[in-house]
């Protein structure tokens, strides 16, 4: 599989007429690719030291509206500039646009030159400089679940969204036939990423009409989170390209299974995964139990960076396969968090909780410092969760958005591990989503009681 291109393999590629474009990019809030396309000949020569965005990229929402109450940029502030410096040990390839290859950027302060804390790579990178500070490589992989439609983007949205038919008009759950017909988006989407680089394994039919599955092989908790990104972004591109649209929303229809996002974990210490004790009954080492612990307690505190809008708590429905109680369990889909290789080196705890919107950043960041948490206090791990666990009697996740933000805000956990500023901030963002979807009048609104209210 080819790597990571080096800086010196881009000059070459660049001189050899190859490489005529750079996308200069940083992961925004939303988990989305923003940045800027570069003549190739120019970064190498000098834009490759830095460039600058407006620092409003880490303050909007999803239609990139400029929503009042952030303190780290405002109209009041004069939207200034962030410095965009790239990362060139994630120069790679975009296979699927001719002459293309990206880099992702940290963000910096303009006047300081220091890291912006609220932007979801220093988040990451600061969880994961935890776990190396007490002898740990967090290990991570992410698991995308997305929907393909019919017709393309914008034949959907002049459409007003209406009328949505997926590819496939069957659950397709592991069925080859009805995938081979989706070939053509996926083929290229698998191939496409594994000469960019990522280490794909597969793809398959999931569980619902329509609704397709990527995986990728497990990897360092930053390498994981850049390749979810771009492989999400790929999806897009790719289907786009085919005259189709793939959609991550959590939620598509009420009738519909959603998407998720499910991210698997471990730690290991050197060339040792540190949550396996062969004298375990499940191979389950002290540290993995307290981590997993740290998982539980904090579960409602880090809803938010797993479910980030108002759409993501309509997945949480029982019988869906999407969990709705804080429960860790052995191989068992009902619970939010899943033991999975039980008795074996590759013991690994699964969260269920999260939705295909996630920002994966976000997501492992949070999900990392609840579990070195749990280590560090040295937490107890209930028993394991045998049976339905819809029908259990544990504590539940939160249902809304809005419940999700209040246990954000009271987190002392996670204030201590991101700060003060940055759990603000994210507060404002789920703010924002709930004030935007409150003023709106919806169809289900108006059929319900336009007539008979």
């Amino acid at each position: 599989m080819p790597g990571p291109l080096s800086f010196d393999e881009l000059k070459a590629q660049v001189d050899g007429g190859l490489v005529d474009t750079v996308l200069v990019c940083a992961v925004d809030m939303q988990g989305r690719l923003m940045g800027k396309r570069f003549h190739a000949g120019h970064f190498v020569a000098s834009a490759w030291e830095e460039t600058h965005c407006c620092n409003y990229l880490f303050a909007t929402d999803l239609q990139m509206a400029t929503p009042e109450g952030y303190e780290s940029t405002s109209w009041e502030k004069g939207y200034g500039d962030y410095v965009m410096k790239p990362d060139l040990s994630t120069l790679r390839p975009m296979p699927w646009l001719d002459g293309t290859v990206m880099v992702l950027c940290d963000i910096l302060d303009h006047h300081t030159h220091e890291e912006v804390p609220h932007t979801p790579r220093a988040m990451l990178k600061k969880q994961v400089k935890r776990a190396e500070a007490m002898g740990f490589t967090p290990m991570m992989a992410t698991e995308l679940e997305f929907f393909l439609f019919e017709k393309s983007y914008p034949e959907i949205r002049k459409s007003g969204f209406r009328a949505l038919e997926t590819l496939a008009g069957y659950n397709e759950d592991y069925n080859i036939m009805l995938t081979t017909r989706e070939e053509h988006v996926l083929r290229p989407v698998r191939n496409h990423l594994w000469a960019a680089g990522i280490p794909i394994e597969n793809s398959k039919g999931e569980a619902e009409t329509g609704q397709e599955e990527l995986n990728i092989k497990y990897a360092p908790a930053l390498d994981t989170a850049e390749y979810h990104t771009i492989a999400k972004h790929a999806i897009k591109e790719i289907a786009h390209q085919q005259g189709h649209a793939a959609s991550f929303i959590a939620k598509w229809h009420e009738d519909k299974v959603g998407s998720s996002s499910h991210v698997h974990m471990s730690l290991w210490e050197g060339d040792k995964p540190a949550f396996f004790d062969e004298a375990d009954s499940l191979g389950m080492s002290g540290l993995m139990k307290h981590y997993v612990a740290g998982l539980l307690k904090y579960a409602p505190d880090v809803t938010y960076f797993l479910a980030p809008y108002i759409n993501s708590y309509k997945r949480f429905q029982v019988g869906t396969f999407a969990p709705t109680r804080v429960i860790w369990s052995i191989d068992n889909r009902t619970a939010g968090f899943r033991l999975c290789g039980e008795g074996t080196k590759g013991v690994r705890i699964e969260c269920r909780v999260g939705g295909s919107d996630l920002n994966p950043y976000l997501a492992m960041a949070a999900l990392l410092a609840a579990g070195l948490k749990g280590i560090e206090d040295k937490l107890e791990l209930e028993d394991a969760y045998s049976g339905d666990a819809y029908s259990g009697n544990a504590s539940r996740l939160p249902a809304t958005l809005r419940d999700a933000r209040r246990e954000l805000l009271q987190s002392d956990m996670l204030r201590a591990a991101f700060g003060d500023k940055v759990v603000v901030h994210y507060a404002r963002a789920a703010e924002v989503e709930i004030e935007d979807f409150n003023r709106v009048v919806t169809d289900y609104e108006i059929a319900r009681g336009f007539e008979m209210s």
